[in-house]
């Protein structure tokens, strides 16, 4: 049987508040430095510091958030801050060059600490008040603290930049989705208007649902049943263009229908299964989409009976090569649209144990895999 640890001793104890009002200061930090997360995390931030008062002041002087008393001598704090801002160096206002009021006598000194974030510059700064002399512990605090800041928000700046480059190659692999699968796919629709109305219209609706989910504003993530779906309509639009001799098959364990996974992920894996599962068999080919649970992952795999490639180029790291058709003489037959994008994506979002698996060989087809885990902290749609 398992026993709870307990805090026993007063260092013990410390320790632990420490860490946790730490933590609680973190969660608005997190998501950046503005009036909002600046008011969440300010009374922490006081509490690890140890001041009277503190304030989270902005890169042009203005006060995000104040927490504590002393509000009258903000003014000073503000000049004190933006004289730090500017030189990037602490700032202390001393007892004798203070001007304070009835309620202010027992303040000591006002300290600018700027919040520098390496690459980008000075952020803002902390400012405090105390009560007692600033000594090098009481400073030595205070610029911890401030260092701990800036770490908070350098990681939500990280997560923004990540989320722009995610957002950037979503962008790149809808401009990568086949314009040939598009014009194909209007084209079958328009020669069914004449000989089959019915079945034109039910094309069209399938088609919209299709560019509608690719071309989506929403979200990084997607779960798979989602993702079966848009697929689903991809492969009626490439049946009606192809009829008997593109054979699917389909096997999806129902506990893993609520996955989540990044968006597009697994459409660019379809089309190049339809694209080489086609080429050069005049009797056509088939495509096979097998979504399996594999205890706290699942594994997705993508795989055509077509020509194949050489493994070579994928052995020597000629992955972007292959996807983007640049990679020799053969790179034409055996283009492999967007595998890097979704091999990046997977890798960012869960890790580099999460990428994708490539079997192939020339004349043996292509199998592409990937593994998801079923949950993952911050992941969501």
């Amino acid at each position: 049987m398992r026993t709870r640890r307990v805090l026993t001793t007063p260092a013990e104890r410390a320790v632990h508040d420490t860490l946790h009002t730490a933590s609680l200061a973190a969660r608005p930090l997190r998501r950046g430095l503005d009036e909002t997360s600046a008011r969440e995390a300010a009374p922490h931030l006081r509490v690890l510091t140890g001041a009277q008062s503190l304030a989270i002041i902005g890169p042009d002087g203005e006060v995000l958030a104040w927490t504590g008393p002393h509000e009258a001598l903000s003014a000073q704090l503000v000049a004190a801050a933006e004289r730090a801002i500017d030189g990037g160096r602490r700032v202390l206002v001393g007892h004798a060059d203070l001007e304070r009021g009835a309620g202010d006598h027992d303040v000591r000194a006002l300290v600018a600490q700027p919040l520098l974030i390496e690459g980008t510059g000075v952020v803002g700064a902390l400012g405090v008040v105390v009560t007692t002399e600033p000594g090098p512990a009481m400073l030595g605090a205070l610029t911890e603290v401030a260092r701990y800041a800036c770490g908070q928000i350098e990681l939500a700046e990280l997560d923004t930049s990540r989320a722009r480059l995610d957002r950037a190659e979503v962008r790149a692999l809808r401009a990568q989705i086949s314009p040939h699968f598009i014009y194909n796919a209007l084209g079958t629709i328009a020669s069914f208007v004449r000989t089959d109305p019915d079945r034109a219209r039910e094309l069209v609706l399938e088609f919209a649902d299709f560019t509608r989910y690719s071309f989506r504003s929403a979200g990084e993530y997607t779960v798979l049943s989602d993702e079966l779906r848009n697929i689903d309509r991809y492969l009626t639009l490439e049946r009606a263009r192809f009829g008997d001799t593109l054979q699917v098959r389909l096997q999806v364990a129902p506990e893993v229908l609520s996955v989540v996974l990044p968006f597009l992920a697994l459409q660019p894996l379809v089309e190049n299964a339809v694209r080489h599962g086609l080429s050069g068999k005049p009797d056509g080919g088939t495509v096979s989409i097998v979504a399996s649970d594999a205890g706290p992952d699942c594994v997705i795999s993508v795989e055509d009976d077509g020509v194949g490639m050489d493994p070579e180029l994928l052995r020597s790291g000629e992955l972007d090569a292959v996807a983007s058709g640049t990679g020799g003489p053969s790179a034409s037959e055996t283009a492999h649209v967007g595998l890097a994008n979704v091999d990046d994506r997977l890798r960012a979002a869960f890790g580099n144990d999460y990428g994708l698996v490539v079997e192939t060989a020339p004349g043996a087809g292509t199998k592409v895999s990937m593994r998801v885990p079923k949950f993952r902290p911050g992941i969501r749609v």
